[in-house]
């Protein structure tokens, strides 16, 4: 491997945007306390892109729920530019899986929709909308409704409404997890290009491990539960990447150590899922 692709630190330099120490979550299921994420520890220096991979059920929604303030953990802190998250924060901003728009909304009035519940005046939510409705490419769909887009246009309509938010802290949970394999290579490229010019921080959680190369800055390893952080891997490629990069020795080389550390964690699970069908 690479003497680049080693667990990455963030240098004294850097400005720090989101602080996980020790962060530990459990869950009362009847009769027994499950631990999905035991003592993560780790940081997100400022407009870093960090991807999350790790096993089915292993945490990685939980830990976006943590950062973006929907759950407070069991033990541990989770801090915003030096601040604890106690709750939800207008500095940060969530991408789901599925389609989350509104489907009886234009493209419009589905980006604007969450300056709508700021409080924020008609001209200036609506001016900031079409300013985001530009940048992910969607000029000219300002008034149809999302029955009359594809799938892969309704999540650019859902990463342009957090956009409007203007968020410090961006949260993708498998945004393009319901998406065909080349529409995801697609609005892959868009994503990159998209935070080319917005330079937040991203989290970004996906189970395909040559997206999360494609498009990070470092990549985290999360292991079976109870989670723990396993790895983190800088992912040092040269940008813009184009989808043609995973013909790249080295592109092959980082997702080889991906999966390196990775497959441990997914025979471990099959192992578990085994033991009690």
């Amino acid at each position: 491997m690479a003497s680049d692709a080693v667990q990455g630190h963030v240098t004294p330099a850097d400005s720090v945007s989101v602080e996980l120490d020790a962060v530990s979550m459990s869950f009362e299921t009847g009769e027994a306390t499950l631990t999905a994420i035991k003592s993560v520890t780790g940081s997100i220096p400022e407009g870093r892109f960090i991807s999350v991979i790790g096993p089915s059920g292993c945490g990685k929604s939980t830990l976006l729920d943590l950062i973006c303030g929907l759950q407070r953990p069991t033990s541990g802190s989770v801090r915003i530019a030096g601040e604890p998250v106690k709750g939800a924060r207008r500095d940060t901003a969530m991408v789901f899986q599925g389609d989350s728009t509104l489907h009886w909304r234009t493209v419009r009035d589905n980006v604007a929709f969450g300056l709508e519940i700021a409080g924020v005046a008609k001209p200036e939510r609506l001016a900031r909308a079409q300013e985001m409705i530009r940048l992910v490419g969607l000029a000219g769909f300002e008034d149809f409704r999302p029955r009359q887009l594809s799938g892969g246009m309704r999540q650019r309509v859902a990463i342009a409404r957090a956009l409007a938010m203007s968020p410090r802290i961006l949260l993708m949970d498998e945004p393009f997890g319901s998406l065909d394999q080349q529409t995801r290579w697609v609005i892959g490229e868009e994503l990159t290009r998209i935070w080319e010019s917005t330079r937040n921080s991203v989290l970004f959680v996906t189970h395909d491990v040559h997206e999360a190369v494609l498009l990070s800055d470092e990549v985290w390893v999360m292991s079976n539960r109870p989670s723990t952080l396993k790895a983190r891997i800088r992912i040092d490629l040269p940008r813009p990447r184009p989808s043609g990069i995973i013909r790249d020795a080295r592109f092959t080389e980082y997702t080889g150590a991906l999966w390196d550390l990775l497959a441990p964690e997914l025979t471990r699970d099959t192992a578990a899922a085994a033991a009690h069908p």
